[in-house]
């Protein structure tokens, strides 16, 4: 498990499609990294847009995604995913974020997850993250959201 750090809160958006298209790889502190296709879940519409700008300002691709159900419907279609940055917390299901990761990971088994939450995580909670997932607790920087998405798709 990683702990980084982000902006703000949960979002009240709708799923929005693929943002960017970016080139397919990067030079980044001497390693390669090719370029990703990136679900943001996050129910607070302000941060989501953030994380987008952040995460697309990198060259990596997004779609977004206020709740666990517009998420899935993204997870299901034909798009494929390299990569789930969720809040925990969404407005509908406080650990909405668990079990997204967790049916994500049945429909995509290679997917990479990050977390986030502005609020306390024990470490009790830290135990139903999905195998090999990573943590950015909020808020976080452009930096340290640049760095953990980095970390995770080297991963």
């Amino acid at each position: 498990m990683s702990a980084l750090m982000a902006v703000g809160k949960g979002s009240n958006g709708h799923v929005a499609g693929l943002k960017s298209s970016g080139s397919r790889a990067s030079s980044c502190h001497g390693r390669k990294i090719a370029m990703a296709v990136i679900l943001i879940v996050e129910d607070d519409e302000l941060v989501r847009q953030i994380a987008e700008l952040m995460i697309e300002d990198r060259g990596h691709s997004t779609f977004s995604a206020c709740d666990m159900d517009e998420a899935l419907s993204v997870l299901r279609s034909p798009q494929h995913i390299d990569a789930l940055f969720t809040d925990i917390r969404l407005k509908a299901a406080v650990l909405g974020g668990y079990e997204l990761a967790r049916q994500a990971i049945k429909l995509w088994p290679k997917l990479r997850v990050l977390y986030t939450t502005g609020n306390f995580l024990p470490e009790k909670k830290s135990a139903l993250f999905v195998e090999g997932a990573h943590f950015l607790p909020k808020p976080y920087t452009q930096e340290q959201l640049e760095n953990a998405v980095e970390e995770l798709l080297a991963a």
